[in-house]
Protein backbone atom coordinates (compact mmCIF):
# COMPACT_ATOMS: atom_id res chain seq x y z
CA UNK A 1 0.00 0.00 0.00
CA UNK A 2 1.09 3.03 -0.79
CA UNK A 3 0.65 6.06 1.82
CA UNK A 4 1.32 10.00 1.78
CA UNK A 5 2.14 10.65 5.31
CA UNK A 6 1.75 13.83 6.48
CA UNK A 7 2.97 16.25 9.76
CA UNK A 8 1.39 19.35 10.75
CA UNK A 9 3.04 21.48 13.91
CA UNK A 10 1.96 19.57 16.92
CA UNK A 11 5.36 19.14 17.84
CA UNK A 12 5.09 17.37 21.08
CA UNK A 13 3.38 14.39 19.32
CA UNK A 14 6.56 13.80 16.67
CA UNK A 15 8.13 11.47 18.61
CA UNK A 16 5.20 9.45 18.60
CA UNK A 17 4.20 10.21 15.01
CA UNK A 18 7.54 9.34 13.84
CA UNK A 19 7.82 6.05 15.93
CA UNK A 20 4.00 5.15 14.29
CA UNK A 21 5.48 5.75 10.94
CA UNK A 22 8.56 3.96 10.97
CA UNK A 23 6.67 0.58 12.46
CA UNK A 24 4.57 0.83 9.15
CA UNK A 25 7.82 1.17 7.01
CA UNK A 26 9.06 -2.09 8.43
CA UNK A 27 5.66 -3.82 7.99
CA UNK A 28 6.46 -2.99 4.14
CA UNK A 29 4.25 0.28 3.88
CA UNK A 30 5.47 2.15 0.78
CA UNK A 31 5.23 5.53 2.60
CA UNK A 32 6.28 8.89 1.32
CA UNK A 33 6.82 11.78 4.10
CA UNK A 34 4.93 15.02 3.65
CA UNK A 35 5.01 18.03 6.38
CA UNK A 36 3.46 21.43 6.31
CA UNK A 37 6.06 24.26 5.91
CA UNK A 38 6.00 25.07 9.46
CA UNK A 39 6.38 21.34 10.61
CA UNK A 40 8.88 21.23 7.67
CA UNK A 41 11.02 24.07 8.93
CA UNK A 42 10.58 24.99 12.21
CA UNK A 43 13.41 24.36 15.04
CA UNK A 44 11.73 23.52 18.54
CA UNK A 45 12.05 22.65 21.92
CA UNK A 46 11.39 18.38 20.74
CA UNK A 47 13.98 19.01 18.29
CA UNK A 48 15.88 21.03 15.25
CA UNK A 49 13.76 20.87 11.36
CA UNK A 50 16.66 19.83 9.70
CA UNK A 51 17.16 16.62 11.80
CA UNK A 52 13.37 15.37 11.27
CA UNK A 53 13.48 15.99 8.21
CA UNK A 54 16.65 13.73 7.73
CA UNK A 55 15.45 11.18 10.33
CA UNK A 56 11.63 11.07 7.77
CA UNK A 57 14.23 10.90 4.88
CA UNK A 58 16.14 7.85 6.29
CA UNK A 59 13.51 5.85 7.58
CA UNK A 60 11.30 6.35 4.15
CA UNK A 61 14.22 6.38 1.94
CA UNK A 62 12.07 9.27 -0.21
CA UNK A 63 12.31 13.34 0.22
CA UNK A 64 9.94 15.31 1.95
CA UNK A 65 7.55 16.72 0.32
CA UNK A 66 7.03 20.39 1.44
CA UNK A 67 5.94 22.59 -1.07
CA UNK A 68 2.07 23.06 -2.70
CA UNK A 69 3.75 22.64 -5.97
CA UNK A 70 5.41 19.48 -5.07
CA UNK A 71 1.96 18.60 -3.65
CA UNK A 72 -0.32 19.50 -5.78
CA UNK A 73 0.61 16.27 -8.56
CA UNK A 74 -0.42 13.63 -5.70
CA UNK A 75 -4.07 13.99 -7.03
CA UNK A 76 -3.59 14.10 -10.59
CA UNK A 77 -0.92 10.92 -10.36
CA UNK A 78 -2.60 9.01 -8.05
CA UNK A 79 0.49 8.54 -5.93
CA UNK A 80 -1.08 7.22 -2.86
CA UNK A 81 -3.96 4.57 -1.77
CA UNK A 82 -3.76 6.45 1.59
CA UNK A 83 -3.14 9.81 3.20
CA UNK A 84 -2.50 10.44 6.57
CA UNK A 85 -2.40 13.64 8.78
CA UNK A 86 -0.78 12.18 12.06
CA UNK A 87 -0.53 15.20 13.49
CA UNK A 88 -3.21 17.07 12.52
CA UNK A 89 -3.14 20.26 14.01
CA UNK A 90 -6.76 21.98 15.11
CA UNK A 91 -5.41 24.71 12.25
CA UNK A 92 -5.05 22.03 9.66
CA UNK A 93 -8.52 20.54 10.42
CA UNK A 94 -9.85 24.63 9.75
CA UNK A 95 -8.38 24.43 6.78
CA UNK A 96 -9.23 20.90 5.47
CA UNK A 97 -13.16 21.58 7.25
CA UNK A 98 -13.32 24.70 5.08
CA UNK A 99 -11.81 24.15 1.82
CA UNK A 100 -8.68 26.35 2.06
CA UNK A 101 -5.41 24.90 0.93
CA UNK A 102 -2.34 26.81 1.68
CA UNK A 103 0.14 24.57 2.72
CA UNK A 104 1.81 21.09 1.22
CA UNK A 105 -0.36 19.02 3.71
CA UNK A 106 -3.84 21.00 2.89
CA UNK A 107 -2.79 20.85 -0.77
CA UNK A 108 -2.03 16.95 -0.47
CA UNK A 109 -5.05 16.21 1.18
CA UNK A 110 -7.46 18.23 -1.48
CA UNK A 111 -5.12 16.33 -4.20
CA UNK A 112 -5.56 13.48 -3.14
CA UNK A 113 -9.54 13.48 -1.91
CA UNK A 114 -10.28 14.56 -5.63
CA UNK A 115 -10.03 10.42 -6.33
CA UNK A 116 -11.93 9.61 -3.91
CA UNK A 117 -9.61 8.13 -1.45
CA UNK A 118 -9.09 7.59 2.32
CA UNK A 119 -7.59 10.50 4.24
CA UNK A 120 -6.57 9.38 7.92
CA UNK A 121 -6.57 12.24 10.63
CA UNK A 122 -4.94 11.70 13.98
CA UNK A 123 -5.60 14.68 15.94
CA UNK A 124 -3.09 16.45 18.67
CA UNK A 125 -4.67 19.79 19.53
CA UNK A 126 -4.58 21.72 23.19
CA UNK A 127 -8.34 22.98 21.57
CA UNK A 128 -10.11 19.93 20.16
CA UNK A 129 -12.97 20.60 22.85
CA UNK A 130 -12.91 24.40 22.02
CA UNK A 131 -12.94 25.80 18.73
CA UNK A 132 -11.86 22.89 17.02
CA UNK A 133 -14.67 20.25 17.87
CA UNK A 134 -16.69 21.83 15.23
CA UNK A 135 -14.05 21.30 12.49
CA UNK A 136 -13.65 17.73 13.65
CA UNK A 137 -17.27 17.25 13.18
CA UNK A 138 -17.73 18.56 10.04
CA UNK A 139 -14.67 16.62 8.75
CA UNK A 140 -16.23 13.12 10.31
CA UNK A 141 -19.27 13.89 8.35
CA UNK A 142 -17.35 13.88 5.33
CA UNK A 143 -16.88 11.14 2.56
CA UNK A 144 -13.55 10.03 2.97
CA UNK A 145 -12.20 10.70 6.32
CA UNK A 146 -11.27 8.59 8.72
CA UNK A 147 -10.37 9.16 12.47
CA UNK A 148 -7.40 6.91 14.58
CA UNK A 149 -9.18 6.99 17.76
CA UNK A 150 -8.68 10.08 19.77
CA UNK A 151 -9.22 11.17 23.56
CA UNK A 152 -8.24 13.50 26.10
CA UNK A 153 -4.31 13.84 27.22
CA UNK A 154 -4.68 15.60 30.18
CA UNK A 155 -7.56 16.67 31.16
CA UNK A 156 -6.80 18.28 34.49
CA UNK A 157 -4.10 20.71 32.95
CA UNK A 158 -5.74 20.96 29.44
CA UNK A 159 -9.39 20.54 29.31
CA UNK A 160 -9.94 21.16 25.49
CA UNK A 161 -7.04 18.53 24.55
CA UNK A 162 -7.01 15.83 22.55
CA UNK A 163 -4.43 13.70 21.08
CA UNK A 164 -4.96 10.30 18.68
CA UNK A 165 -3.81 7.02 19.80
CA UNK A 166 -0.54 6.61 17.54
CA UNK A 167 -1.10 2.55 18.34
CA UNK A 168 -3.89 2.48 16.07
CA UNK A 169 -2.91 4.33 13.11
CA UNK A 170 -2.34 0.87 11.52
CA UNK A 171 -5.23 -0.62 12.21
CA UNK A 172 -7.33 2.73 11.11
CA UNK A 173 -5.38 2.63 8.03
CA UNK A 174 -5.99 -0.98 7.13
CA UNK A 175 -10.50 -0.55 7.81
CA UNK A 176 -10.14 2.85 5.84
CA UNK A 177 -9.17 1.01 3.16
CA UNK A 178 -11.90 -1.25 3.39
CA UNK A 179 -14.12 1.84 4.28
CA UNK A 180 -14.86 1.30 7.08
CA UNK A 181 -14.58 3.96 10.36
CA UNK A 182 -12.91 2.35 13.17
CA UNK A 183 -15.00 1.94 16.34
CA UNK A 184 -15.12 0.00 20.18
CA UNK A 185 -16.73 -3.00 18.19
CA UNK A 186 -14.00 -3.24 15.39
CA UNK A 187 -10.74 -2.95 18.46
Amino acid sequence: MKIGYCFTGSFCTFEKSINALEMLVNKGYDITPIMSENAYATDTRFGKAEDIVKKLEAITKKQVIHTICDAEPIGPKSMFDILVVAPCTSNTLAKLANGVNDTAVTMAVKSHIRNSKPVVIGISTNDALGAAAKNIGILMNYKDYYFIPFSMDDCINKPKSMVCDFGQIERTIELANEGKEINKKIL
